[in-house]
């Protein structure tokens, strides 16, 4: 069985290999009706954990049940590791532990609750293999917990792809007939339910090479269902602070429904106000007019936007400036629109107004991910990728003995991935140590300034203590050794990072003089 998971931020998305062939999978969900996705929701009561459409199910006919959507976005934040621990209702549990879980009910519904061809079952259902997904800029910490979750739930997976990456394989799938020779260049833009990202993919044939990588972290369809629920409250005469958690999920979901149900031709909105917010509310209805929440959002479609012009503008691999963007656009295939996100109609709309007819939007903008990560995972489609690593990595080091502070970049965003079965991309730094004690600080982020220092999205991804001092290499706490100058000829030191096709980055430091080495693999927590 070989299968293509985007776990997203509200809706993971399975599609299927079969035959040459990708079929989305429908999932049943308590009443019996088919949907095209998995919610990605927990719900909580005393320590019972409940997922996906049996938490939607628990959490409707029992209020004691605490729903949670969109945790994904919980995995920003795993740069503590995946022993990081997290709060849902009365529960608390680490977050490698959570995603495993759900990953697990997913799985289960995949074997007993979905349309899963028998002809993609093969000899054994419970034989699996499969691509997965992560955003572009997921840190390193993010694609560990995530690629390990998926490990453990049994789902086999062979790789993992960034997001936008596998949605390039649904397009050239679909429409192979619009590159040429002249233009094989699209530029991928994926709003999902959480994040947003942007890659520039050159496609000539079946082979796939990202020249380029933008996003922002957090931003997506759950901005959008805010915004919404901003504009009801302040039309009912209500603060969020007046609203229980409870409440405002309700009004959340109804907001989130009534934004997915709007089309071009839609011009109002209309809340059942007291359905969700009970004696609170002031009112039975609340409407707003739709024109009033595409101005409200416009915002947020702009800053997609922002994020998506350096990466047009990265054609050939050159940077260009901001001016050069009209130019370059002559030179790609289209701009490719996929995402959840995306289907608001204002997406489309703004997109067009500034780029014109090269924009397209994948017939199934929410499951293109899904069908490209199958494709993927089908080693007879003969698909190839080189992809980037998206972002950068780096540590603080000292300067000046100690008088500056100065950020060292060791993998960059132009750092070309390895291949499934290449060797790691391999970085070295060799030195003298000053220090008895070393504090390596490693760091990443979207991008590095002029003057060297880093910029965009950024996040602490390892906070390391090695013993540069031999004496040293036995101590239980190096935090609570203090450091000190041993001058300018202390032990000579070896530094080597390896990146993986998976965008994960391993550490050894060595003493050389000493033949004392460790190893740390970030996100693992070790």
């Amino acid at each position: 069985m070989k299968l293509g998971i985007d776990f997203g931020t509200t809706r993971t998305v399975v599609a299927c290999a079969d035959r040459g062939n990708y079929p989305i999978l429908s999932f049943s969900d308590e009443a019996g009706d088919a949907h095209d996705f998995y919610p990605s929701v927990v719900a909580e009561r005393d320590g019972e954990l409940r997922f996906g459409f049996d938490a939607l199910a628990v959490a409707a006919a029992d209020p004691s049940f605490t729903a949670v959507r969109s945790f994904k976005r919980l995995l920003a934040d795993a740069h503590a590791g995946p022993g990081r621990t997290v709060t849902i209702g009365q529960t608390t549990i680490a977050i490698d532990e959570l995603v495993t879980r759900f990953l697990v009910a997913t799985r289960e519904a995949v074997l007993t609750k979905s349309n899963l061809p028998k002809s993609a079952k093969g000899k054994d259902a419970e034989a699996i293999r499969s691509v997965v997904a992560v955003p572009a800029n997921a840190s390193g910490a993010q694609r560990f917990v995530t690629l390990d979750a998926f490990r453990r739930a049994g789902f086999g997976p062979v790789a993992m792809l960034n997001e936008p990456s596998a949605a390039g394989f649904e397009f050239t799938h679909r429409h192979r007939d619009t590159l040429t020779s002249r233009r094989d260049h699209v530029v991928v833009f994926d709003l999902g339910g959480g994040t947003f990202d942007a890659s520039l993919v050159r496609m000539r044939g079946r082979s796939h090479e990202v020249l380029a990588t933008g996003g922002v972290n957090r931003l997506g369809g759950d901005d959008f269902d805010a915004v919404l629920v901003d504009m009801v409250l302040a039309r009912a005469g209500l603060e969020r602070s007046a609203v229980d958690r409870g409440a405002l999920d309700r009004l959340g979901d109804q907001c989130r429904d009534a934004k997915e149900r709007l089309n071009p031709s839609s011009r109002k909105i209309s809340i059942d106000v007291e359905l969700s917010l009970g004696e609170v509310a002031k009112a039975s209805e609340v409407v707003v007019q739709v024109a009033d929440f595409y101005d409200a959002c416009t915002p947020l479609v702009e800053r997609a936007i922002d994020a998506m012009i350096p990466v047009m503008s990265r054609l050939d691999g050159a940077a260009r400036g901001a001016d050069d963007v009209d130019a370059a656009l002559e030179d790609i295939a289209g701009i490719y629109v996929v995402g959840g996100a995306s289907e608001l109609p204002i997406v489309a709309r703004a997109l067009r107004q500034r780029f014109g007819r090269r924009v397209h939007r994948s017939p199934y903008p929410s499951a293109a991910i899904a069908i490209g990560l199958a494709i993927a995972c089908d080693e007879s489609a003969g698909f190839e990728l080189s992809d980037r690593y998206s972002r950068t990595f780096g540590v603080f080091r000292e300067s000046r003995a100690g008088a500056e502070i100065t950020f060292d970049p060791i993998f960059t965003s132009d750092t070309a991935l390895p291949s499934r079965a290449g060797a790691p991309v391999r970085c070295r730094r060799d030195y003298r140590a000053a220090h008895n004690v070393g504090h390596f600080r490693f760091f990443e982020c979207n991008a590095i300034s002029d003057d060297g220092r880093p910029r965009g999205d950024m996040m602490m991804s390892g906070d390391v203590l090695f013993p540069f001092d031999p004496g040293l290499g036995d101590a239980a706490d190096l935090s609570r050794v203090p450091v000190q100058r041993i001058g300018a000829r202390g032990p000579r030191i070896e530094e080597e990072y390896s990146l993986d096709e998976h965008g994960i980055v391993a550490i050894t430091i060595k003493n050389v003089d000493a033949g004392f080495e460790r190893m740390y693999r970030l996100g693992s927590g070790g």
